[in-house]
């Protein structure tokens, strides 16, 4: 990931940490002490973005995806009403890496092994961290890729990943969320399959002769897939690669 990958916005206004706590999935106090996960869906409850909030003084800045920031300032100012907020695109990099953490920089509060995020005014000219191995080791969903409008944050791990706070009150889509965690068990997800041959990203899973599941972000002979857990078992092929669960 390249920190043109990414789009740091500002909200300021005085109503500002208020308007984002009733939209966001994670409790906004928490950027009183670093970096926040979250995500805002819709109100069915599916995944709209995902993106990290911090402080800057009174502010608040929202690392996304540069994908989603359009979408971002549209929703965010539909929500908005008359509310004292203001959304502005900020000209911030970020700056990404897993060794020891700079005086400027935040650690990633989804995992240990993501290490640190900073931003600063000039783009990052190099990171030697291999991104898609991380992913995949500790089952890491990516923007755009196992993250998509039809997903549900918690089949993609959004609690482990410390992206949802199940006693903050109510925000957009809250109850199909919290029905989820409390009377549902989830019988789709996010997986990590160990893979041999070739199979892209995106090639569907098929497991005992029916479809079961999606093949998602690879790294040597593992993977990221999104699969259905009844189906997935034993060995499965997706194009000319076989396939096994073992996360």
């Amino acid at each position: 990931m390249t920190s043109s990958s990414r789009r740091i916005l500002r909200l300021s206004g005085t109503a500002n940490r208020d308007f984002l706590q009733g939209l966001i999935t994670n409790d906004i106090k928490g950027i009183d002490h670093g970096l926040v996960y979250a995500a805002l869906l819709t109100p069915q409850g599916k995944y709209m973005a995902d993106f990290f909030i911090f402080a800057e003084g009174e502010d608040v800045l929202l690392d996304a995806d540069s994908a989603q920031a359009d979408m971002l300032i549209q929703r965010l100012s539909m929500y908005k009403l008359r509310a004292d907020v203001q959304i502005t695109m900020t000209d911030f990099h970020l700056h990404r890496g897993t060794g020891d953490r700079p005086a400027d920089a935040l650690p990633d509060p989804r995992h240990t092994a993501l290490g640190w995020r900073a931003y600063r005014d000039t783009a990052q000219q190099t990171c030697e961290t291999d991104w898609d191995a991380v992913y995949v080791a500790h089952m890491i969903p990516q923007s755009g890729i196992e993250l998509k409008p039809d997903s549900f944050i918690l089949e993609m791990g959004f609690e482990r990943l410390h992206g949802v706070d199940f006693r903050k009150g109510c925000y957009v889509g809250q109850e199909v969320t919290a029905r989820m965690k409390h009377k549902t068990e989830l019988r789709k997800g996010l997986a990590k399959v160990a893979v041999s041959g070739d199979a892209g990203t995106g090639s569907t899973i098929i497991a005992q002769g029916k479809p079961a599941g999606t093949l998602l972000t690879r790294a040597g002979n593992e993977a990221l897939a999104y699969l259905r857990y009844d189906r997935a078992t034993g060995e499965m092929t997706a194009d000319a690669a076989t396939l096994t669960r073992i996360d």
